[in-house]
């Protein structure tokens, strides 16, 4: 007898053509997964909890507690956030600033600046407004604004630098150089402010430059006025020392931790 023939064409080698196309969409899938995955942050605990959930549905003998499914967090307008309210918080403190300034110091007005960003705030009292040439004692008329600002600084968040700056004019009597004289200015007023307000003293950190961060030239008077100053400045350090003598990046002060 002779076999029946077949019908159709016979089949081809290989997987079916579909198959390529299925194979093709579902790598789309996992590219596009993995592209939402990396815009997130995943919560690290919550992600141990579901592992843990599927390690015990799995078999695996180990008891953890789950609780909620872990969610990303978007990392760039979390972080827009933060530095818009940082920024506002500094920009309102420093036109209050100015606003004390304009109403009771207006003779040294030109002489005292303040700057505000998400960074920080820096006020700059140039020239002889907080001293006399030569000299580390902080004028009177000077101390109303001085307890002004610390009075402000108490009610915000962050370290506090005071820093010390002269000119290049070499130095006279009991002062051994500028750098002495600049450090010896950044003292007293962090003494006053110590003194006159509740500032913590873990906030507070004094510098001394002399000449040698100036913002203008020394060649001429009005540029040697403005690089005798004192500044006071608002931010957060980029490390600690501990009390064990390690160094803490950023973070809130040591003090404020152990509370």
């Amino acid at each position: 007898m002779t076999e029946p023939a077949q019908a159709g064409p016979p089949p081809s080698e290989g997987a079916p053509e579909w198959m390529c196309t299925f194979a093709d969409l579902m790598s789309l899938l996992l590219c596009f997964f993995v592209l939402l995955l990396s815009f997130s942050e995943m919560d690290r605990q919550k992600f141990k909890e579901i592992a843990g959930a599927l390690a015990q549905a799995f078999g695996v003998q180990r008891k953890i507690v789950t609780y909620d499914i872990p969610k990303g967090e978007k990392i760039i307008a979390k972080q827009f956030d933060m530095d818009a309210v940082a920024t506002r918080e500094k920009e309102e403190l420093g036109k209050k600033l100015v606003n004390e300034i304009r109403a009771h110091f207006k003779e040294t007005e030109n002489l005292i600046d303040v700057k505000a960003s998400k960074d920080g705030i820096v006020i700059r009292m140039m020239g002889e407004t907080t001293f006399d040439t030569g000299k580390a004692d902080i004028k009177r008329e000077m101390e109303p604004l001085l307890l002004k600002i610390g009075e402000m600084l108490e009610k915000s968040k962050g370290d506090i630098l005071i820093a010390g700056h002269t000119d290049n004019v070499p130095v006279s009597g009991k002062w051994k150089s500028n750098l002495e004289l600049s450090l010896a200015r950044a003292r007293a007023v962090t003494e006053f402010l110590l003194a006159h307000t509740n500032l913590s003293p873990e906030r507070i950190a004094t510098m001394g430059y002399g000449e040698f961060r100036p913002i203008e030239s020394n060649e001429t008077p009005e540029g040697r006025q403005k690089n005798r100053r004192v500044e006071i400045i608002l931010t957060n350090l980029p490390y600690r020392i501990s009390q064990t003598g390690e160094i803490i990046s950023g973070g809130p002060s040591i003090s404020e931790s152990e509370k």
